[in-house]
């Protein structure tokens, strides 16, 4: 391995570690903001009566038992708070994407932040679908089954992203 090669390894590493660093500040401040946002709902109560209410519950259809909260309805305000984490958290990634593309990362990294964003913006649309509408408690377990396709289609489009990247360019 020559010395240039060697030299751009390590300028991509540190590179890399750049956008680390400021992921996980951004992260730790986004969680502030929405700490401090719902600070009138005290959601830290909040998050302490969800997880103290919930219980197993028959998951609508099967004879499978999960953990589910007694009465979901009753934390609107919990849920707003997820859907504004889960929605700044994929704004943050479309800004690490355009970082990604500026700096000319590697195709991997940038179909891993192009999953990164379809996971969180396809989770806020569910908290917001299924959880602060929430009506009955059956759709908590919905919410979950929507968690796990939005997983799938995440991980599609890095595929597909990758796919795309080895097909022979003419």
């Amino acid at each position: 391995m020559s010395s240039a090669a060697n030299a751009q390894t390590l300028i991509d590493k540190k590179k890399e570690n750049l956008f680390t660093a400021v992921y996980l500040g951004a992260i730790f401040i986004l969680i502030a903001i929405v700490y401090f946002i719902n600070l009138p709902n005290n959601i830290w109560q909040n998050i302490v009566d969800f997880f103290m209410s919930l219980t197993l519950m028959q998951v609508p259809g099967t004879p499978v038992y999960l953990p589910a909260p007694q009465t979901p309805g009753n934390f609107i305000p919990l849920y707003n708070a997820a859907f504004e984490l889960a929605l700044g958290i994929g704004f943050l990634e479309v800004m690490i994407l355009l970082l990604r593309v500026s700096f000319h990362s590697g195709v991997k990294r940038k179909a891993e932040t192009i999953e990164n964003i379809v996971f969180w913006l396809g989770s806020s649309y569910l908290v917001t679908t299924y959880l602060v509408n929430m009506t009955i408690p059956g759709e908590w377990f919905v919410f979950w089954a929507g968690i796990i396709l939005i997983f799938g289609l995440a991980l599609l489009a890095r595929g597909f992203i990758l796919l795309a990247n080895r097909l022979p360019k003419n």
